[in-house]
């Protein structure tokens, strides 16, 4: 427990540091877009980029955990619709607040945590579950909540334009790039290289303080007050329910005899067990969905993952 708590403690303590820094006014509200851009489109594409270019292919795009950790993705999405969906949490809402339940900070907090944790050997199943929220998760969900605004039409349109949204974002490309080097073999020019390293190595830190001062700036961005019924849930779902499904479809998945490690396993469940992804606010902002209730589900899942979350670890981590 105490070599897990080691590592964890750092990591949520800079996530502290940032929301305090936005709250006392040291970091202006004004400057937090510019740290999310730096560390979404500079900083972990580098860091992810290189390790895609470290890892085999097979590795990196596990059929057997990109499946299951799906799956898993998937059931939450529509657990948590059937469980939220009434008269005062509509479709796009109640969509954003699946989102939530089912996709972990992985980007931000799940990449350099795990490989803190377990080693570098546990990059490659974190980036599959990327892949898989970035582009499926995601795309589902806000094309569910497009779906709303259209009246239930045209949702193939929704969904397309979702889906052309998630291709946007750099991350994605970056694995691919870091894919593409592993298996050519070919390597940067190491002026070039040495670029990449300076920036990844400043996404773990930065990307971190970023989680605590979004966190603050959507509270400020909140218009509506909600009562703890209708977040508390959900905050639940993702740090109890996700991680307990991926352990239940992966062991299926390993009787049933797909070529998945138990420590591919173990990753995948304790990237399930991350809290919510932050920039979900973000998005819940731009497309007119209830902010308030998906920052308060995102503040409850990271405050109560440094205890769930640290827990599993001991559990999961191999020991020294």
């Amino acid at each position: 427990m105490q070599a897990v708590i080691a590592v964890t403690v750092p990591f949520f303590a800079l996530v502290l540091c940032g929301y305090l820094a936005a709250r006392r006014g040291l970091l202006a509200e004004s400057a937090i877009p510019g740290l999310n851009t730096f560390v979404l489109f500079f900083a972990l594409p580098c860091m992810l980029f290189r390790f895609g270019a470290s890892t085999p292919l097979l590795e990196l795009l596990s059929p057997a955990v990109l499946a299951v950790y799906l799956a898993s993705a998937l059931l939450i999405v529509g657990v948590t619709l059937f469980l939220t969906l009434d008269d005062v949490t509509h479709l796009k809402d109640a969509s954003f607040g699946a989102l939530v339940a089912a996709f972990p900070n992985t980007g931000f907090m799940g990449v350099p945590l795990l490989v803190a944790l377990m080693g570098q050997a546990a990059a490659a199943p974190v980036i599959c579950t990327i892949l898989a929220d970035l582009i499926v998760t995601s795309s589902l969900c806000i094309a569910l909540a497009r779906a709303h605004d259209a009246g239930g039409s045209h949702w193939r349109v929704a969904l397309w334009q979702a889906l052309k949204g998630a291709l946007s974002n750099p991350l994605p490309w970056a694995i691919a790039l870091g894919a593409l080097s592993s298996v050519s073999g070919y390597t940067l020019p190491p002026m070039l290289m040495t670029v990449v390293k300076m920036l990844g190595d400043a996404a773990s830190p930065v990307a971190l303080f970023t989680i605590g001062a979004v966190l603050w700036r959507a509270g400020q961005h909140a218009h509506t007050r909600t009562p703890p019924e209708r977040y508390l849930p959900v905050a639940l779902i993702k740090l109890f329910g996700h991680p307990t499904l991926v352990l239940l479809l992966g062991a299926t998945a390993v009787k049933m005899g797909l070529d998945l490690s138990p420590f591919q396993l173990h990753v995948l469940v304790l990237a399930a067990a991350l809290p919510s992804a932050s920039n979900v606010s973000l998005l819940a902002e731009r497309y007119g969905a209830d902010n308030g209730r998906i920052a308060r589900i995102i503040m409850a899942s990271t405050v109560i993952a440094f205890f769930s979350f640290s827990g599993l670890a001991t559990w999961l981590v191999p020991q020294p």
